[in-house]
């Protein structure tokens, strides 16, 4: 007699994702344009994938250490002063470096009018406090 073929009974998915949950991470093109203005020459895949890794390891050191510097002084919310202190610990802000002069040094027109106040006509100050 011929028997009736069964098939196998597979079991249901979850409806939960499958997929591992990843750290947000910054976008390649930003590091690869930063990366390419201090080099000014060419680099190779491999070089910039290590640039890739480094860069990533130094911004979790860094928003660790804002957080600790942040967490210590009682606040949720990191300060541009948590930031001044950090870089003064790195040694990049001294007394003869100030962090205007890196601002003034390393970043585009249009950051440094946000981030370092100046003095027009009428007695105004951009940006007001």
């Amino acid at each position: 007699p011929l028997q009736l073929l069964q098939g196998k009974t597979v079991p249901k998915r979850l409806k939960t994702s499958q997929r591992i949950p990843r750290e947000p991470q910054m976008p390649r093109n930003l590091i690869k344009e930063i990366f390419r203005h201090f080099v000014k020459m060419p680099v190779t895949r491999d070089a910039f994938k290590v640039v890739e890794k480094c860069s990533e390891k130094f911004f979790k050191q860094l928003s660790g250490d804002l957080e600790a510097y942040a967490h210590h002084a009682g606040r949720k919310t990191v300060e541009a002063a948590d930031l001044e202190v950090l870089m003064r610990r790195q040694r990049l802000v001294t007394d003869k470096m100030p962090l205007n002069v890196l601002i003034e040094n390393y970043l585009p027109l249009e950051y440094r009018k946000l981030l370092i106040p100046v003095a027009v006509s009428g007695n105004k100050v951009i940006p007001s406090k």
